[in-house]
């Protein structure tokens, strides 16, 4: 049996603080599950506000309203922007359910979460501007998060634990920014061919 399902059990059968772990370990899984369900939301409006704004570029495009398209298209850029940034959250986010679905031991599972942890904080703030009523479940994940580090005995002196999970924490947001990218692409539709595109770089 692994280390790992030995540890799970044992933890399972002890009295413990916080609890059992793999309670804990579920609880941070339908944390995720609510925050990408929260993104899918939030990035339904940008979708349908791109829509409005994107028509709106044409139409002035086509009365030849030179200025006033541009406006509206730079307003397209940054709604843009906004929407790649909820499906990159919403991709690390996944990730970090999967890895913790699939966490076989108690070193896998150490360095699973660690960056999990890393890459709430690195993405929290922009989660808090786009989607505010966000901001309740994101601090209840990063807290289970950090009590599941705690419950499972994570040593304190995690120097090189800490390093690596930022570098993997930076690896996961970075694969997730070149698939948003992608998805984005994919789902919003390019202006017509005589429309400049000054205003509407993702």
């Amino acid at each position: 049996m692994p280390e790992f399902s030995k540890n799970w059990e044992q933890r399972e059968k002890a009295p413990a603080q916080s609890g059992p772990l793999k309670p804990a370990i579920d609880n941070a899984i339908k944390l995720i599950s609510a925050q990408t369900q929260r993104l899918d939301i939030a990035n339904n409006k940008l979708m349908e506000k791109d829509r409005q704004i994107f028509q709106k570029v044409v139409d002035l495009y086509s009365k030849h309203d030179r200025s006033r398209a541009l406006m509206y298209a730079n307003e397209l850029a940054e709604v843009r922007k906004l929407a790649k940034r909820v499906t990159q959250i919403k991709l690390a986010l996944e990730t970090i359910s999967l890895r913790l679905t699939t966490v076989k031991d108690y070193g896998d599972f150490v360095n699973t979460v660690t960056p999990a942890i890393s890459i709430l904080k690195g993405v929290q703030s922009n989660v808090f501007q786009i989607v505010p009523e966000a901001e309740k479940g994101f601090n209840f994940l990063s807290e289970s998060l950090s009590s599941i580090v705690t419950e499972v005995g994570a040593p304190s002196d995690l120097n090189v634990s800490v390093e690596t999970a930022n570098e993997d924490a930076s690896r996961i947001l970075s694969e997730a920014a070149t698939v948003a990218e992608q998805k984005i692409r994919e789902k919003f539709p390019e202006l017509p061919a005589d429309v400049p595109r000054e205003g509407i770089e993702i």
